[in-house]
């Protein structure tokens, strides 16, 4: 049965193994630059955001020859076996002159579609995102500062409607960045969305599953 095994390490890095146990990893950090327990998994792939050392650390998460996607704009194959698109955006709300710019991934593994969305800095148009849907999982980052702040999560989520949110990119115990904690996030999504926090970093994906959903539905997934 296809499915895709979802596990989040901290901040903006993210492991998605399909059912053979090929591992892509997106926007790894090495732990320690952020206060954080370094990622412990392997992966045959490697998708990059954009190059700030806190989503660039292909070398603490990388197999040997793993392949290395930094800022890959277009249409793309993933180990040769998973469509993947990268739009750019941008880092903050004058594009990019202040941080630059990020390249968002959708990649489509296991009959699910996800949508990484990165450092992305400010809420796009409609006709920007258009490429990027339908999708089914989005991860988005919440905590502000560095990137959209709560409020302007929830924009971009109505934008996109999924049917799984995930936050990331937020305040966590050890962080050693000024983000928000993720229960400003988390109150606005109640008011829209059915909201789940696990004990856990893991979720597993079904498309079955998915296609039940009638609503976005939130994940909050436990720091590792």
């Amino acid at each position: 049965m296809a499915s895709l095994i979802l596990r989040w390490h901290g901040h903006a890095c993210f492991e998605l193994v399909d059912s053979k146990g090929f591992a892509i990893a997106i926007d790894p950090h090495d732990g320690y630059s952020l206060g954080l327990k370094p990622p412990s998994f392997k992966a045959d792939a490697v998708l990059i955001t954009h190059e700030h050392f806190d989503h660039n650390a292909y070398s603490t998460v990388a197999k040997p020859g793993a392949e290395r996607y930094s800022m890959r704009e277009g249409e793309f194959l993933v180990g040769g076996r998973y469509r993947a698109r990268g739009l750019k955006l941008y880092h903050d709300k004058v594009r990019g002159r202040r941080r630059g710019e990020v390249v968002v991934y959708r990649v489509e593994v296991e009959g699910v579609s996800l949508l990484h969305l990165g450092d992305l800095g400010h809420v796009p148009s409609e006709d920007t995102v258009a490429p990027l849907k339908p999708v089914d999982v989005v991860l988005v980052p919440v905590g502000g500062t560095f990137t959209i702040d709560p409020r302007e999560a929830i924009e971009v989520l109505k934008l996109l409607d999924p049917r799984v949110a995930i936050p990331m990119h937020y305040w966590v115990k050890g962080v050693n960045l000024p983000l928000l904690p993720v229960d400003t996030f988390l109150e606005l999504a109640r008011e829209s969305y059915e909201v789940v926090t696990l004990e856990t970093n893991e979720l597993k994906v079904l498309p079955e599953e998915l296609q039940e959903l009638h609503r976005t539905r939130v994940y909050a997934l436990s720091p590792p």
